[in-house]
C-alpha cells in the first residue's frame, strides 16, 4: 500500500443533478479541506428526493463490481463516509467495503440519511431502518439528526425532547459501536429561535453542545455539509468541539449568506459563496460541554 501524501476518503452518497445535496456538497467541502475524495454514487438522480417527481437510477448493482477494482488497484483510505443509501441492500456492500479497506486508524463515518421532521424520506422503507441499525455498529462517528436518532433506537419521535433525554439517547447509540455520537437538529426548549448539535464522545465520556440561532427556512444538504464539514476538521486533527463548532458556523453562515434572496429553497445553502471561510480560524468559545 502506499502512504497518501493528502487523506484520501471514500465517499458513499448519492450524486442529485440539482440541490446541492450529498455529493455535490461533500466533494467541494472535503477538497476545500485539503481532502481527495473518492466518489463511490449509491444512486443518480435528476434532482434531489424533494423535489416532485425525480428521476432516479439506483446502483446497487453496480458498487461491488467498483469496490473490486479498488482493491485490485490497493487502494489505501484514510476515511471511509456513508451517506444517502438508495437501498437496504446497499447495507451489505457498505460493510462489506468497511472491512475490505479497514486498517489501524481507519476512519469510518455513518450519516444515517433517513428522515427529518419526524417522518422518513419517500421512497426508503422500514427494511433500510432496520440495516442502518446494523451498518452503525460499524462506525467510529455517527450524525443523525433528532428523527434518525429517534428512529436508531425504536424511540417516538418528540420535538420537544429535553437534553437529558438526548444525552441517554447517545450514550445508547454510543454502546452500539460508534465511538463519537453527533445528534443534529436538537431542540432548545426555553428559547424556540435556537437549535443545537449535542456529542459524546465515549472515550473521555464527555458530552458538547453548540447552539446557533434558527431561521425560518428549510435547505435540504445541511446535513451533509454538516458532517462534511466535521469529518473534514477531524481529519485535519482539529478536537471534537472545534469540529463541530466549525461545522456550526460555517452552516450557520451558509444559511444567512442564502436567506437573504428570493430563492427556491430546495436548492440548499449557497456553497460556492461560502466555501472560502473554511480556511478562517474557528471563532473561539461557541461550544459548551454539558455535566
Amino acid at each position: 500500500m502506499h502512504q497518501n501524501h493528502i487523506k484520501k476518503l471514500a465517499a458513499i452518497h448519492d450524486l442529485s443533478g440539482i440541490g446541492r445535496v450529498s455529493l455535490t456538497s461533500v466533494i467541494p467541502i472535503l477538497s476545500s479541506m485539503g481532502v481527495q475524495v473518492c466518489p463511490l454514487p449509491t444512486a443518480v438522480l435528476s434532482t434531489h428526493t424533494q423535489y416532485e417527481n425525480f428521476y432516479k437510477v439506483d446502483l446497487t448493482e453496480h458498487l461491488q463490481p467498483f469496490i473490486n477494482h479498488w482493491q485490485k488497484l490497493e487502494i489505501d483510505f484514510d476515511a471511509i463516509y456513508s451517506g444517502y443509501l438508495a437501498s437496504a441492500a446497499q447495507v451489505e456492500i457498505v460493510v462489506r467495503l468497511i472491512e475490505t479497506f479497514y486498517k489501524k486508524g481507519l476512519m469510518v463515518v455513518v450519516d444515517p440519511v433517513m428522515g427529518d421532521n419526524g417522518s422518513t424520506y419517500e421512497s426508503l422503507g422500514d427494511d433500510l431502518v432496520q440495516e442502518m441499525k446494523r451498518l452503525i455498529t460499524k462506525a467510529d462517528i455517527i450524525t443523525p439528526n433528532l428523527t434518525e436518532a429517534a428512529l436508531l433506537l425504536d424511540e417516538p419521535y418528540d420535538p420537544n425532547v429535553d437534553i437529558q433525554t438526548i444525552k441517554e439517547w447517545l450514550v445508547r447509540l454510543s454502546d452500539k459501536g460508534p465511538s463519537t455520537v453527533i445528534i443534529t437538529s436538537v431542540p432548545e426548549l426555553l428559547h424556540k429561535k435556537i437549535t443545537s448539535v449535542v456529542a459524546y464522545e465515549a472515550l473521555t465520556q464527555r458530552f458538547w453542545k453548540v447552539s446557533c440561532h434558527y431561521l425560518p427556512a428549510n435547505y435540504p444538504g445541511t446535513g451533509d455539509s454538516f458532517t462534511s464539514v466535521v469529518t473534514g476538521a477531524l481529519l485535519q486533527g482539529d478536537s471534537l468541539p472545534i469540529a463541530l463548532d466549525r461545522a456550526v458556523q460555517f452552516i450557520s453562515y451558509g444559511v444567512r449568506a442564502t436567506f437573504g434572496h428570493n430563492y427556491d429553497t430546495r436548492e440548499g445553502i449557497m456553497l460556492e459563496r461560502i466555501l472560502k471561510n473554511l480556511d478562517n480560524p474557528v471563532t473561539m468559545g461557541t461550544y459548551e460541554m454539558l455535566d
